[in-house]
């Protein structure tokens, strides 16, 4: 361990900036910049940026490549200080040879589940030990690429570089390192090494109970269905929850009512309560892109639902019912999208005989299809 170790100070808050890293060469991807790659739908960093930013004081991307598409996310972008692709640890010290925070807090951009709790519990742990460095653990590993280092450090790691040192646990080694168990959150560390893993890793959305979407193109009538299905599910003891997406901004509120009024003063969010129904409005930020489904079922109490019903988030990887009506002149999802699992149509198809087809005007028939595969779904 050096002799020139740095302690970790309690007197203040200490300040940190986060550093996205994403100036590798992604060799065993084909070479293409894994932080721009699509996965479902989005750019792989796009996810990281969203969990870390609410984490750090500053945020910034390292990258080598590419540099006008990562500088559209909004954050300032810094290019290697060394040349010829030297790993993470050169995206780090550019990172700590710019920034004015006591830490820099790093993440490589492929991995879209990075624990929200990255920098409190390294940062806890550091300071608990007195340590210089923090480094994350999966419960079999370390993930040297989630750690939390002084940027008191960075002439050091400099000189380490200039030696031709890459390897970052050697570096590591020269200084009081606090390493942190992270193994109950274990998707924190899933991330992207070829290309298959985009397509492998797109996996169907998670909930606690049964999960169905109906997908189709406007104007085909998923609404109407709803209002026409819900009684029936209601008639067979089914408790429901609907989430629908909205391509349009929209407003549940009132211009002129009490929580209109306090919603427009500044409240980030509002809850609304009466004795028959609770509304929770929360004002996202203007650079807020379209929501992930996968954020939204967790704010369901999914404790009192029998079902999930999805309108809408065709994207999505989950089981869908398409709703589909030839005289509308649209072309079907199916097959192109292997998670639809039925069609109901106003028409007889000619599609392949593994798809289910069920009559649109039929809502007793799609009532029991769903009963059928709510007692056939497992989670």
């Amino acid at each position: 361990m050096s002799s020139n170790r740095t302690l970790a100070t309690t007197s203040s808050r200490p300040s940190v900036t986060g550093v996205l890293l994403a100036g590798g060469q992604a060799r065993r991807m084909g070479g293409i910049d894994k932080g721009l790659a699509n996965y479902r739908h989005k750019p792989l960093i796009s996810y990281a940026l969203k969990i870390l930013k609410p984490q750090v004081d500053t945020l910034l991307i390292n990258a080598n490549r590419n540099i006008d598409s990562y500088q559209a996310f909004g954050y300032q972008v810094i290019t290697d200080s060394l040349d010829n692709f030297c790993g993470p640890l050169a995206g780090m010290l550019s990172a700590m040879q710019i920034v004015d925070t006591d830490y820099i807090l790093t993440a490589p951009c492929d991995s879209p589940n990075i624990s929200s709790q990255l920098r409190q519990r390294l940062m806890e742990s550091l300071i608990l030990e007195q340590a210089d460095i923090a480094v994350a653990f999966d419960g079999e590993r370390l993930q040297p690429v989630f750690c939390l280092i002084s940027c008191r450090l960075k002439d050091d790691l400099q000189a380490y570089l200039a030696e031709g040192g890459r390897k970052i646990d050697l570096w590591f080694e020269r200084y009081k390192l606090a390493i942190v168990d992270f193994s109950d959150q274990q998707d924190t560390f899933v991330n992207f090494n070829h290309l298959e893993d985009l397509s492998s890793n797109n996996a169907a959305i998670k909930a606690p109970v049964p999960l169905i979407g109906f997908a189709a193109f406007s104007g085909t009538g998923k609404t109407t269905l709803l209002q026409q299905l819900l009684p029936a599910l209601t008639a067979k003891g089914l408790k429901t929850a609907v989430i629908k997406h909205a391509h349009h901004n929209f407003d549940i509120d009132i211009p002129g009512k009490d929580s209109y009024e306090i919603r427009q003063a500044g409240a980030q969010q509002i809850l609304v309560s009466s004795s028959r129904l609770m509304a929770l409005m929360e004002t996202q930020p203007a650079e807020m892109t379209d929501p992930n489904l996968a954020d939204l079922i967790p704010r369901l109490d999914c404790t009192k639902l029998d079902l999930i019903i999805v309108e809408g988030f065709k994207h999505e990887v989950m089981p869908k019912i398409e709703l589909y009506r030839p005289s509308l002149d649209k072309p079907l999802l199916y097959p192109d999208d292997n998670n639809v699992i039925a069609i109901a149509s106003d028409e007889p198809l000619k599609t392949s005989a593994d798809i289910e087809q069920l009559d649109l005007n039929d809502i007793d028939s799609i009532a029991n299809y769903i009963e059928h595969f709510i007692s056939n779904w497992t989670a």
